[in-house]
Order: structure tokens, then C-alpha cells, then sequence
């Protein structure tokens, strides 16, 4: 886990954030698991939510903020479910083939 990452992950922080938020599984994909992250490079964000979770889109603009204040950068967060169930196969299968799992609840 984390081995093609290119950013140092706070993972005390992001634990607490996922626990907050009923975030069962927290990856990363894009730009920060290749060689060409730079420090002006966002962090992308694919999470998946405890099925007993509802997240209103205030919920969504919220978490971006906060993980902007834990990576101390801009983050595009997306979920899971939404990606999984794109119609653009390619993108799809891209970000499903290429992310890092970074934090999965006990």
C-alpha cells in the first residue's frame, strides 16, 4: 500500500476523516501515483461511502475542504459508486485499474 504514491499521506488525519464521514474505502488515482505529480497538482479522490451513509452535495463541498486542509493542496473527490457505474468505459475502467487504496475500515 501506498508505494506508487508521490505525496506523504497524514494517515492519523485521514483515518479520522474517513471515521467522521462513514467513508468505508479511501484511494487515490491520476496524478498522484505518477512521476509527472508536481507541487501544483491536485490530489484525486475516489471514495466509497457505509451503504447507511447519505451524502447531500454540501456534504461533498465540505469534504473537499477538509481534505484540502489535510494535504494542504486542491482535491477533486469522486465517488466510487459514480465511477463504477459511468458509462464512459474507458475513463471507468482507467481510474479502476490505475488507484491506490489507501485507507479501508476495520
Amino acid at each position: 500500500m501506498g508505494n506508487r504514491v508521490q505525496i506523504d499521506i497524514p494517515y492519523f488525519k485521514l483515518e479520522e476523516f474517513c471515521q467522521k464521514w462513514k467513508i468505508i474505502e479511501f484511494s487515490l488515482f491520476g496524478s498522484a501515483l505518477r512521476e509527472d505529480f508536481h507541487p501544483e497538482s491536485d490530489i484525486d479522490v475516489l471514495v466509497t461511502f457505509a451503504p447507511e451513509r447519505k451524502i447531500s452535495f454540501s456534504d461533498l463541498i465540505q469534504m473537499e475542504d477538509e481534505l484540502k486542509e489535510i494535504f494542504g493542496r486542491e482535491v477533486d473527490l469522486v465517488e466510487k459508486k459514480s465511477v463504477e457505474q459511468s458509462e464512459n468505459y474507458i475513463r471507468r475502467k482507467h481510474i479502476l485499474d490505475h488507484l491506490e487504496v489507501i485507507y479501508v475500515a476495520r
